[in-house]
Order: structure tokens, then C-alpha cells, then sequence
């Protein structure tokens, strides 16, 4: 591999590594030569995971933690620390309305309730925040790292019937930023990654041949996003190549929505 994109030697975390982006992710930096701690909600999972990483070589740690709950993520990190001295990759992967993922109320955001808000709130701008507590101790102390944090083209251009999701996705990404400027001196870094539709097993559930090719009208490429596209963005951000770039937003998500 491109000495660049090399990850030899590097300590990564990715949360909701179990399937989708995040186990594209965490395949691909062991891939790198990183040690990866998988993390997921559900454990068999995150093992299933770590023990596709263990065959073909690479270093792997299974960790199950609630990114919701500060406490769960402290414990899991100072697990990894124990371990591998550090973390110096966090991927904040976990996303939508977490484990349990409720379905999306097609109601006006005005008829919704504040139990239907909190689950997207919780896990995509509370579990960030969480995340990002818990592993830059251990960036600053050792002065260097990579944040990325997966967000959505919702954080970005809004949608609907997603208000909530889509402000806590846009929450995130300016927490980012905030978090780009206030560690940039200890060569840490900070960005996100906006995604479209990318097929993953919850979305394949839920997409028929109908309303797919009533998806894909809005695609300039006219295919879902798999999570490969996702994971090689992530990688070159987590690398040596993206050493002077943070505080930014990127978008993967064929030219459903540009970035000027």
C-alpha cells in the first residue's frame, strides 16, 4: 500500500463497526496495518467483525460500549488504552436512531414528540461528544490523531421528514469543527464524511425495485452507495495524506447534493 495511506503501527476506533460503513472501515485500516477496536452495540457483531480482521492477519479488538452512555464509552477506551497504549484514529460510525433504529415518522416535524427526537439526538450528536471526550486525552497526551465523524447529506441540505436527524447530523459536524480549532495545536485533526444512501443491511431491507429507481432519479451516479465508497474517504482522512486538512466536511454521495 501507498506509504500515504500506510497505517502500520496506528490504533484505531471505529463505533458501529459491526456492519455497513463501519465494518468496510474497520476491515480496510486493518488492511492498512492498523490495529482496529471494533466496537458495537451488539457484541456478536463487533466478534464477527474481529474475527474476519484475525484471519487474514490483521490485530483486532471486539468492545461492545452504548455511545449514548459517556460511562460505556470511558470504559471502552480505557479497555483499548490498557491494550495499546492509545488511540490515535477515532471513526464516530454509529449513527441513525442507534440499535434499536425506529422507523421514520413520515408525520410533520410540528406533530412529532420529543421521544420521537431524543433517539437521533442521543446517538448521533450526544455519542459524538461522548466519543470525542473519552479518546483525546489520550491524542493530546501523545500529541497527534484523526477524528472523523460520519454524518449525513440531511446535516448538510436538510430533509423533511428527518428534522431531527438532520439537526443532530448538522450538530456534529459543527461540534467538528469547533473540536478542529481547539486541537489543531496538538496535530489533531477533525472532519467529516456526509453520506447519501448507501446500501447497508438496514436500508436494503427497507428499499424495494420501486421506490429504488425513485431514489436513484436524484443520483447523478445512478447507483447506491456502497460501503466501500465510504470507507476510502475515511481512510485517506485517517492517513498521512490528510495530515494538513481538518475542520472540513466531505461529501460521499454521488452527486445527490453538491459542496461548493
Amino acid at each position: 500500500m501507498d506509504s500515504l495511506m500506510d497505517l502500520t503501527g496506528k490504533i484505531a476506533l471505529v463505533t458501529g463497526a459491526g456492519q455497513g460503513v463501519g465494518r468496510a472501515t474497520a476491515l480496510l485500516f486493518a488492511q492498512a496495518g492498523a490495529s482496529v477496536v471494533v466496537n458495537d452495540f451488539h457484541i456478536d457483531r463487533a466478534k464477527a467483525v474481529a474475527d474476519e480482521i484475525e484471519a487474514f492477519g490483521g490485530v483486532a479488538m471486539a468492545r461492545q460500549a452504548d455511545i449514548t452512555n459517556l460511562a460505556s464509552v470511558e470504559a471502552m477506551t480505557s479497555e483499548a488504552i490498557a491494550r495499546f497504549g492509545r488511540i490515535d484514529i477515532l471513526v464516530n460510525n454509529a449513527g441513525n436512531a442507534g440499535p434499536s433504529d425506529p422507523n421514520i415518522s413520515p408525520k410533520p416535524f410540528w406533530e412529532t414528540s420529543p421521544e420521537e427526537w431524543e433517539p437521533f439526538i442521543a446517538t448521533n450528536f450526544n455519542g459524538v461528544m461522548n466519543c470525542c471526550k473519552a479518546v483525546l486525552p489520550s491524542m493530546t497526551q501523545h500529541r497527534g490523531g484523526r477524528i472523523i465523524t460520519v454524518i449525513s447529506d440531511a446535516g448538510r441540505v436538510g430533509e423533511p421528514h428527518l428534522a431531527a436527524y438532520s439537526g443532530a447530523k448538522a450538530g456534529a459536524a459543527g461540534f467538528m469543527r469547533a473540536i478542529a480549532k481547539a486541537v489543531g495545536r496538538f496535530e489533531i485533526t477533525a472532519n467529516c464524511v456526509a453520506l447519501s444512501t448507501i446500501r447497508t443491511p438496514g436500508v436494503a431491507s427497507m428499499i424495494d425495485e420501486d421506490a429504488l429507481g425513485k431514489i436513484l432519479k436524484s443520483y447523478v451516479i445512478r447507483r447506491l452507495g456502497e460501503p466501500s465508497d465510504a470507507a476510502g474517504l475515511i481512510l485517506f482522512l485517517a492517513s498521512g495524506a490528510a495530515a494538513w486538512i481538518t475542520g472540513q466536511t466531505y461529501p460521499v454521495n454521488g452527486g445527490y447534493a453538491f459542496s461548493s
